[in-house]
């Protein structure tokens, strides 16, 4: 039987965060944030927390007593030990996010909570879009940079295939501003998100590409002060692990009212 292909080369990932730089992980940052706002909103103690990440000195200070593993292929969880699992910047990462997802919800406890945040498809389109037309250009072809990055809708159905219960899908947009194109690229190695494709290109790339996309870059997406914006999108995942207590839809056709009687309305039958 053959193998299933590895769409990312996660040696190569780990070199690039092994370089990362702390005051650059402002993502990490943000999506600590949205994790904890959406935690103030849920009507439940969770007291064995874990957390799924690449980055633990972000998530220590603020879940001291949470179990804290790295985003490996096999998840160093237990099952069933937990009431909450977050998933912290890493699925877009993963080659098996389906697999992560399904490690992560038989760690939790029924009616556990798992909260996950990655970079959606929005992010760097700008970049995307500039480095993908000035390659084709430049050198008449093209080649991976960017990884592919998942859509909200993809998402949601991501979560329902791991088994999750209640799955709510949804994005949060946020903006940076850059000098240049070499500032954006030294910024993205500092967060430890460079290009860890399997299939990158092996070669340096050369000059002219690069300032031909960032004559590109300025043309279409700088702002009016000259800098150059770039967007990431978080994405943020919600479900929980099933449990007989929670809420089920109702059975097709068991309504008691008309919903033309609680809008106050006549209803109208449609025609043939």
């Amino acid at each position: 039987m053959n193998a299933t292909p590895q769409l990312f080369d996660r040696d190569a990932l780990r070199l690039h965060r092994a370089r990362a730089r702390l005051e650059a992980l402002f993502l990490h940052l943000a999506a600590q944030e949205e994790v904890q706002d959406r935690l103030s909103m849920v009507n439940k103690r969770l007291n064995k927390p874990a957390i799924v990440t690449p980055f633990p000195e972000i998530w220590r200070p603020v879940f001291p007593d949470a179990r804290i593993v790295d985003d490996s292929d096999v998840l160093a969880l237990e099952q069933g030990s937990h009431d909450l699992v977050v998933h912290a910047m890493a699925l877009h990462w993963a080659n098996d996010p389906v697999g992560q997802l399904i490690q992560s919800r038989r760690a939790l406890q029924p009616d556990g909570l798992f909260l996950g945040v990655l970079l959606g498809g929005g992010t760097l389109n700008e970049l995307r879009s500039s480095l993908g037309q000035a390659e084709t250009e430049v050198t008449g072809g093209l080649s991976p940079r960017i990884a592919p990055m998942s859509e909200i809708r993809d998402l949601g159905a991501l979560l329902q295939r791991a088994g999750l219960a209640l799955p709510v899908a949804d994005t949060v947009p946020l903006t940076a501003e850059y000098r240049d194109l070499h500032h954006l690229l030294l910024d993205l190695r500092n967060m430890g998100e460079t290009n860890a494709m399997a299939n990158r290109l092996r070669r340096p790339t050369g000059k002219a590409v690069f300032n031909r996309a960032e004559e590109l870059y300025r043309t279409h997406f700088a702002t009016d002060s000259g800098r150059l914006r770039a967007t990431f999108e978080l994405a943020c995942l919600t479900g929980w692990a099933p449990d007989e207590s929670q809420q089920k839809p109702l059975r097709p056709g068991s309504a008691q009212a008309r919903l033309a009687d609680a809008l106050k309305t006549s209803e109208v039958p449609l025609k043939d």
